[in-house]
Formats: structure tokens, sequence, C-alpha cells
């Protein structure tokens, strides 16, 4: 993309490399990383970093690096790095090498922690933390120096030897930077860059007790990797200075740049991980892959592709203002890719029992209808026509009311594909309901011109003989407020959508799909489009509903 481009997304990332690469800066180098925590499964918010920090490797013929910021063991686990490296190569992206680790750099990390020491720049804080937060100051007051700030260099290098040996317990002491307590951005006022924490870690195991901040490791490890554009989000603008200090003050190979971009909000969900955690402890959604969350294996196991995530994070472009997202423009996003790549098939999700009168019992015809309307490539599939037939409960009325257009008592439709039949007769149990419909087909209307018979309307339909019984699980958004977290008075939870998941345990698919392979989609002609869940048994299939034909969450909500 170029800066003139205005057709395209804007991507100022792009425009300052560009000119980067006409300086000559970092030798022509484009060196970018996705460095995630293994505390959570990754949401769509991850995935516009992913496709930025790969994508622009790719696109400048540089490199990606796949780091995972590992300082906090209690809260990460080898599940989450799974998930994680699952996520990034389903999205179509491969890192540079092997993946990483800033726990890899901790031997190195330790050693500018005591340069940082004998510089005079770093010394052990003896402060509980509420006295710390006490001695940090306000947005509008400065600091105040700790009473340990002036510890001499040789007891700062004993007292931090003994953190490392394990002589102290949690929250004893920390080792903070010497910086400025009374500076504007309060992450100059003395960071803390050494914590205890007495945790088995699950790739250095019990080597270390002390663990490094986030501050401290990210922009090091960064410049051990040759990053040359280091691309996070803009809450860490205000860390900039901070990711510059360590960086002029320290022995690092290299001196990496930091640029912010605005994370991806997204209305009608939330993407904390915190809270993303909190639905599922509580068991408000069936796990991190629940096809409600906004986790990247969520949207997948929904029915999503990688392309539809890929070419939205296009869509909404890289920019330095916040906003929100219409959940809308995902949701045309995956239409859109599904619209021209998932063949057709039929399913009916709340069958009703309709038998053809006129169709001899063991009969059997086969239709030919196209795979995909407008792709011939992908073929025909066949469908069988029998005298016992299901149809969807909703599309008859035995008063139809105005304008009604499908099937009544005395009235014609054309099933999909093949005949037009007349509804002669309903049949009502003892409650009142209609259990099963009778018809006539007419043989003369398969293949008819529509100009010459005007039958009230199309539905779909498959043969009850030869039907796959399936699960079907329709799935809507899981808040039904637009900005769930967006007001610190309410919970979240107030607006979990309760009809977030309908299941019709009673579907039926056309035969074509018996053998469908988990995560492979279809458009169920009239229903929306629908993905293979991995719930599926070699005797049961399960569908998910990925999004509808078209946007029908206003008129849901009444707008």
């Amino acid at each position: 993309m170029t800066k003139n481009d205005s057709s395209k997304p804007t991507n100022f990332i792009h425009q300052i490399i560009e000119e980067d690469l006409k300086n000559g800066v970092n030798d022509g180098k484009v060196v970018t990383r996705f460095p995630p925590e293994p505390n959570g499964y990754l949401h769509i918010g991850h995935a516009k970093s992913i496709c930025l920090n790969f994508g622009t490797a790719l696109k400048y013929g540089g490199q990606c690096n796949l780091r995972f910021d590992d300082t906090n063991p209690e809260k990460e686990s080898q599940e989450y790095i799974d998930s994680i490296v699952s996520d990034v190569r389903w999205l179509g992206f491969e890192w540079s090498g092997d993946i990483r680790y800033t726990s890899d750099y901790f031997d190195t990390l330790h050693e500018w922690a005591l340069h940082l020491i004998n510089e005079g720049k770093a010394y052990v804080d003896s402060l509980s933390a509420h006295e710390m937060r006490e001695y940090r100051g306000t947005l509008t007051e400065p600091g105040k120096n700790s009473p340990y700030r002036d510890r001499s260099v040789e007891e700062n290098l004993d007292l931090f030897e003994k953190m490392r040996a394990g002589a102290f317990d949690e929250g004893d002491c920390v080792l903070r930077a010497k910086i400025d307590m009374a500076a504007a951005n309060i992450n100059l006022r003395d960071p803390v860059i050494y914590r205890i924490r007495k945790a088995h870690h699950h790739q250095s195991g019990d080597k270390w007790c002390i663990y490094p901040s986030y501050d401290f490791a990210h922009g090091q490890s960064d410049a051990l990797e040759g990053v040359t554009h280091s691309i996070c989000t803009l809450e860490f603008e205000d860390h900039r200075p901070l990711y510059d200090w360590f960086v002029e003050n320290l022995p690092v190979p290299a001196k990496p740049r930091q640029y912010e971009f605005a994370r991806l909000n997204l209305n009608y969900t939330v993407t904390s991980k915190r809270k993303l955690k909190l639905l599922v402890d509580e068991q408000k959604v069936n796990g991190w892959n629940d096809p409600r969350m906004p986790t990247i294996s969520g949207l997948r196991r929904r029915g999503y592709t990688p392309a539809s995530i890929r070419n939205f994070c296009d869509m909404i472009g890289v920019t330095r203002s916040n906003g929100i997202v219409d959940m809308g423009m995902l949701e045309a996003a995956v239409r859109e890719d599904l619209d021209a790549n998932a063949p057709r098939a039929m399913c009916v999700l709340d069958p009703i029992k309709l038998t053809i009168t006129n169709m001899p019992e063991g009969e059997l015809a086969w239709f030919e209808l196209p795979a995909h309307p407008k792709d011939e490539a992908m073929g025909i599939r066949k469908v069988p026509f029998t005298r016992n037939l299901l149809i969807e409960r909703e599309d008859f009325a035995e008063v139809p009311p105005k304008k009604w257009k499908r099937l009544a008592p005395g009235e014609a439709v054309r099933l999909r594909g093949a005949y037009v039949i007349r509804c002669e007769e309903v049949v009502l149990d003892e409650t009142g309901e209609v259990v099963e419909l009778k018809a006539s087909f007419d043989p003369q209307t398969h293949g008819a011109n529509p100009t010459d018979y005007k039958p009230n309307g199309v539905i779909h339909w498959v043969s009850a003989d030869n039907a796959v019984p399936c699960e079907v699980r329709a799935y809507e958004r899981l808040f039904t407020e637009p900005n769930p977290d967006g007001d610190k008075e309410r919970d979240f939870h107030e607006f979990i959508n309760p009809e977030s998941l309908v299941v019709y345990p009673r579907a039926h698919a056309e035969i074509g799909l018996k053998h469908a392979a988990v995560e492979s989609r279809y458009q169920f002609e009239r229903q929306g489009y629908f993905c293979v869940d991995p719930d599926t048994t070699e005797n049961r299939m399960v569908f998910n509903r990925t999004v509808g034909l078209r946007d029908s969450w206003a008129k849901i909500q009444g707008k």
C-alpha cells in the first residue's frame, strides 16, 4: 500500500516502514514479532495484531518472530501456548525460526539487572506494595523517594542475590530502576523490574524464583532478537519512554523502536482476557472455544474462515484513533467469503412430516442440484425424492396470514429443485399440534419455467427416508448490549444474551452431508451458513450456525 492509495484502508505502520526503507534505516531490514502472554486464548483483537505483525513481515520480505511473553508463571500454562500456536498457524502465518520465549533470555536479563545495579541505576526496595503505591504519587502530584533508594551498590547486589536465592518471601522486596520519582510520566517513577515469584515455570522449571517485569523484559527481548519495528497497542504509548530508557541504559545489541496502533474494539462482546476467563470459569459458556466467544478458536469452531478474519482486519485498517467496530463488519466478512466458497445443501431444522400421497411407497427419484449456483466447478449434488419428506415447521400455516408465500391447506409450493406440491390434508395429534401434512405432486412441474406455473413460493425439504439426523446449534451474539463492559457501574454479566444459543435436536440434512468433515462449511439454503462441529460422531452430525444469510440482528433487537 502506498500513501496515495486512498482506495485502501489506512496503515500508518506501513507508511513508516516504507519511509525507513527509503532512507536505509535498519540496513533495509524489517523484523517484527508477535509477543502474546500465554495466560489465555487469543481473541479477535489479537487477530488484528497477528495480521499486522506477520503480514508486515511478509509484505516487506522481512521476518516475524513468535515470542511468548512468559514472565508470570502463575497464570500461564502449556494449554494456552498450544492454543496460540494453533491459532497463528490456522490464520495462515508461520514465524521465523523456532518459537521463542522471554524465558529464553532470563539469564541475560538477570545480567542486565546486575548491570543497572552496578551503574547505580537500580536498587532493592523493601517497601510494602501498599507503601509503594503511597510513595508513587498521582497523575497530578509527584512521588517521593523510597527510604531504601540510596542503598549502596554493594548492599543492592547482596540483597538481589538473596532475592534470587529464595531468602525472601514474595512481597518482601523488589528490584526497581532508579529513574525519577517526580517524572510527569508515572511509568518512569522508579518502576519495578524484578519481583519474587516462588512458582514453577512451564519452561525454566524451578531455576528462578524472581521474574522480570513486562516493561523490563519486553524491549530487551526485542533488542536481542534484532526487532526493528516493535508494534503494540495504544495503551503502551505511555510506556514507550521507559522502553527507550532501558534500551539506552543497557548494553543491548540493537536499538528497536516502539510504535503504537489502535486496538480492535468490537461491539456486542468483551475482549478482556480476565472477563473471558470468568465466562469460562463460571460456565456461562462451554469453554474458551465456545462458538459464542470472540476467541480465535471460538470463531473457528463457529465456522469463520481464516480468510474472512484476515479480510476483516484489512477492512478496518491500522490507525492511531481508537474506536468501536461494528460486529456486523465481521459478520459481513465471513458472509462474503462463505457466499463465494461454501457449497449449498438443504437442512430442515424443526421438521414436520410431509407425505406425498401420489408417490408409491419405496419409489425413489433423484434430482441433480448445483453444489454452488455461481460456481460450476463445484459440480452437482444428488438429492433423493421419496414418498416421505420433511419440511420446516415454520414453512406451513394452518391459517396463513396475508401475503403468505409458503405452504398452507389447499395451496401449492415448489419444493426447491423438485416438484410443485399441493397440500390436501392436515393431520393433528390429540393436542391439536400439526404432526403430518399430506400433499400430491405434479410430475409435469419438475424443471418447469417459473413463469409457466406460479406456486405460492419455494421451500426446502429433505427425504425422511434418506436424510442425515443431526443437531443444529443456532448461535447469536453473546451480549444484548453493544458495549457490555463500557460502564464501570454496570456488571457485564447483566447483558449476557439468554438466547445466544438455540439447539435444534431433531434437524435433518440432505444425504450428501453424511460424511462431512469437521470444520467443513455449507450454506443451508434459506437458513444461513453452517459448519460441522467437533462434537460430531459417527452416529450423529452436529452443525453450528456461523451467520445468517443476511444481517438479522437489528431486526431481532427491534431496531
